[in-house]
């Protein structure tokens, strides 16, 4: 695991706030069917706002979010670009 702290921070957000299970850092969210669209819409939200990133909505790829490990490497990506 490249980034275990922020990949506890991200499994947080589920729970926390967006009244989810726990996922583990590598299920994959979409076939878990713990994200669906209204789901990962919210999940963006809560990471540009806990992480204080933002996120270009066009550049997003869904096989970047398919597991905590993934959002993982994309925020600590955008938080060396800032």
């Amino acid at each position: 695991m490249l980034h275990p702290t922020l990949c506890d921070e991200i499994i947080e957000l589920f729970p926390s706030r967006l009244g989810l299970d726990e996922p583990s850092v590598d299920t994959d969210l979409f076939e878990a069917g713990v994200l669906d669209s209204m789901s990962f819409v919210e999940l963006l939200l809560q990471i540009e706002t806990t992480f204080g990133i933002k996120l270009n909505l066009g550049d997003i790829e869904f096989e970047n979010f398919r597991s905590v490990e993934r959002i993982a490497e994309i925020i600590a990506s955008q938080s060396v670009l800032k």
